[in-house]
């Protein structure tokens, strides 16, 4: 994958935050989980859209991760989708839930939301859950899918919380699809 361009953003506290774009068209910024593995998704997903992924701080306050957020958002341009995995999804939706620009909003297994952030959410929504994920991860997912006002659900059949990318992906290209 050919990266089309790479650039630095300032965060609001000054941190600098590293973003590279691969692919052309609708901005989709990916905001990483923990394991920090979603360069194969970027892959697939720079076939359709203009991917920006970046480089997350490390643990700290959500506030600064939003903030940073924030920042890739205007990098990526307006309307610019945003897909989290694990943490980095629950950072995405505390993000729509904060107000930051998003044109829809893709979770794949989330960390649960502080109480109070779920309803502020007026994006768009996609909740995907692995279908050989535990079962309280599954519920998990149902259930935030049912407190977001415009959320809909996928379980993608034998797929883990380590979900195959080329599984994902095509169902995150027709939500995105639909999401314009």
């Amino acid at each position: 994958m050919d990266v089309v361009s790479r650039g630095r953003v300032v965060s609001r506290d000054g941190t600098e935050i590293a973003y590279e774009r691969y692919g052309d068209g609708r901005a989709v910024v990916l905001v990483d989980g923990s394991d920090g593995g979603g360069r194969a998704l970027a892959e697939l997903l720079a076939r359709r859209f203009s991917v920006v992924t970046y480089e997350r701080r490390g643990p700290g306050p959500v506030e600064r991760e939003i903030e940073d957020l924030a920042a890739v958002l205007e990098a990526a341009g307006p309307g610019a989708a945003v897909h989290g995995t694990e943490a980095g999804g629950a950072l995405a939706l505390a993000g729509a839930a904060a107000g930051l620009p998003v044109g829809a909003v893709s979770v794949y297994e989330p960390e649960p939301l502080a109480d109070g952030l779920v309803a502020a959410v007026h994006a768009r929504v996609l909740v995907v859950d692995g279908g050989a994920s535990p079962a309280a991860t599954r519920h998990a997912a149902r259930a935030l899918t049912a407190a977001l006002p415009r959320a809909r659900h996928r379980t993608l059949t034998g797929q883990t919380h380590e979900v195959a990318p080329h599984v994902l992906a095509p169902v995150l290209e027709e939500f995105l699809e639909d999401s314009v």
